[in-house]
């Protein structure tokens, strides 16, 4: 049984939380704080497989907490609970940064914590996370240490070959994802030869954050993807969340469509969609990567593409995921033709799409 530390300020928000945690013989809540400054007391003298934290509260909030973990080198996974307001989807994006593995949209009101979608969804996200590596103290992602890995790619897309056929690059990642892109997309070079679709496992109002933090940091541009976004190279497409992304082919064009089914492999959006809406396109290789996330996202999308398409598929190395789920159910499937590092996937990107 997993042990979990919830921390939030409202006192009828831990108690509803944790009688969701208990009800789920996996997990039991076996402590609870108030506050970020009585959690890292907790945290000085126990040990839990996960923290579930609050992001606003009294005295220490949950990104400062985070901060100190860092500062006193407290390993320990953390689930952040986090509003879907704009702002609050910056917030959550500066928790992954500091190392919380992923987050659940909890709802303002504690009585609407009681349907069974959140319940769902929290229980599979804390799953997701007590099944994540513990993570490491990496030093902060700045524009210089991203200058320094583009070197090894722009050294690579010397070397890469002019592209003279249409290509399509389409991501897959969850928990780990938010992070691990940034390993990603901003070695990308911007005169890429191929578009670039990705989905990434999260709810409604928090992707455009995501697209926005990426493209500040990137040569590529990142947007949100729209309906109707006719795709072009050197573009990264990212899926909105609550939707599934497909792409559609117009004579020698592709544009994104979103549908509307429910969840599969129980997220939404899911790449399985994105993969194989892309079956029925005129493009004449299609490069899939498969990155960290739990459950098998992916995997049968990528099936019924190899049937009708030629694809080159790269998975994420398992010492280098935060869960080795997706890319593993890809492997376990025969799918992939490479395993790479983290940090050498957009190198292997370019050299399978080339340059412009």
């Amino acid at each position: 049984m997993k042990k979990i530390l919830l921390v939030d300020d409202s006192a009828l928000m831990r108690r509803v939380l944790s009688d969701i945690i208990d009800s789920d013989s996996r997990f039991h809540v076996e402590d609870r704080a108030n506050n970020g400054v009585e959690a890292l007391e907790k945290l000085q003298k126990n040990t839990y497989d996960a923290v579930v934290l609050d992001v606003n509260m009294p005295q220490m909030d949950g990104i400062t907490l985070l901060k100190e973990l860092h500062k006193k080198k407290i390993n320990v996974r953390v689930m952040m609970a986090s509003t879907d307001t704009m702002e609050g989807a910056k917030v959550t994006l500066d928790a992954l940064d500091l190392g919380a593995l992923d987050f659940i949209h909890k709802p303002s009101n504690a009585f609407d914590c009681k349907e069974a979608d959140f319940q769902k969804r929290l229980l599979r996200t804390l799953e997701s996370v007590c099944m994540s590596k513990v993570p490491s103290f990496e030093p902060a992602l700045t524009m210089e240490s991203i200058k320094t890995s583009r070197k090894v790619v722009e050294l690579v897309s010397r070397h890469a070959t002019t592209a003279t056929s249409s290509k399509i690059v389409a991501i897959a990642s969850s928990t780990g994802g938010p992070k691990a892109l940034q390993s990603v997309i901003p070695n990308l070079p911007a005169n890429l030869a191929a578009p670039v679709v990705l989905v990434q496992h999260m709810p409604v109002g928090f992707t455009a954050s995501l697209a926005d933090r990426l493209n500040s940091l990137s040569e590529v541009t990142v947007t949100e993807a729209k309906e109707g976004d006719v795709l072009e190279p050197g573009h990264v497409y990212i899926s909105q969340g609550g939707k599934h992304m497909n792409i559609l082919t117009m004579a020698s064009k592709y544009s994104i469509h979103y549908t509307d089914e429910p969840t599969r492999e129980g997220v939404k959006p899911c790449a399985n969609y994105m993969f194989e809406s892309l079956a029925s396109s005129k493009v004449s290789e299609i490069v899939c990567v498969v990155m960290t996330g739990m459950g098998a996202d992916g995997t049968e999308g990528i099936v019924h593409l190899k049937e009708k398409k030629k694809v080159h598929v790269i998975t994420q190395t398992e010492n280098t995921c935060a869960v080795y789920g997706m890319p593993k159910a890809a492997v376990k499937q025969g799918l992939s033709d490479q395993q790479v590092p983290l940090d050498q996937i957009a190198q292997e990107i370019v050299m399978n799409v080339g340059v412009r």
